[in-house]
Order: structure tokens, then sequence, then C-alpha cells
């Protein structure tokens, strides 16, 4: 039987799922603009699509979340090198803050709401 996964969890690994795409995609535009030497844009493109992954495969841990916020944080921190990345950047971190917020909303809301149901049927 398969494991029930948080809100938290699906939620985070959803944006960070859409997030790799966009920053292996990032990744080849500051190769072709040739943003720096080639060995360092791609060799950084790698390290934070793998980062990525790995904040996707610990989301159900606290790390996963920390993870994903440094994975927000630096790819803010690549439009240095391309400014888009500014723009990109800035939006997944609105849509990853709000995720969260929304997950822990939800799962308190259903936290309250088992309580509720527990005390109701003893």
């Amino acid at each position: 039987m398969r494991r029930q996964r948080g809100i938290r969890e699906s939620l985070g690994s959803i944006v960070l799922g859409f997030e790799l795409i966009v920053l292996f995609l990032g990744t080849l535009v500051a190769w072709g603009l040739h943003a720096g030497p080639a060995a360092a844009v791609i060799s950084g493109g790698v390290l934070l699509v793998a980062l990525s992954a790995v904040a996707i495969l610990t989301m159900r841990y606290p790390v996963g979340t920390a993870l994903g916020y440094a994975v927000q944080i630096l790819a803010l921190v690549s439009g240095i090198w391309v400014h888009m990345m500014f723009v990109v950047g800035l939006v997944f971190f609105a849509i990853w803050t709000y995720a969260m917020y929304q997950a822990g909303k939800i799962e308190r809301q259903i936290a309250a709401q088992q309580s509720r149901n527990g005390t109701e049927n003893q």
C-alpha cells in the first residue's frame, strides 16, 4: 500500500518540479548567451537542478522545505548572470511561499477536524 502524502509534500513537489524544468531551460539560456564560462554555467545549472531534485525527494521531511527555500534563493541569485532569472526567481519564490503557507493552513485545518471528530466519537 502507498504512503499517504501530506499537502505540503504534494504542493512542494509540484512547485519544485515545474521550477526544475525552468531552471534547466534557464541553464541552457545562460549557456547560449555566454553568461559565463561554459563549465561554470553548466555545473552551476546542474547543481541547482540537482538541489531541486533532492528537495523534491526530501519534501516529507522539514529539510525538504528548507532545501526548497534554498532553491528559491539561488534561483533569485542566478539573476546576476541572466537578468530575467530575477523575475523568474521572484515569481517562483512567491508561488513557493504561498504554497507552503497554504499547505500549513490546510494541514492545521485537517488536524483540527480530525481532533473534533475523534472527541465526538468517544
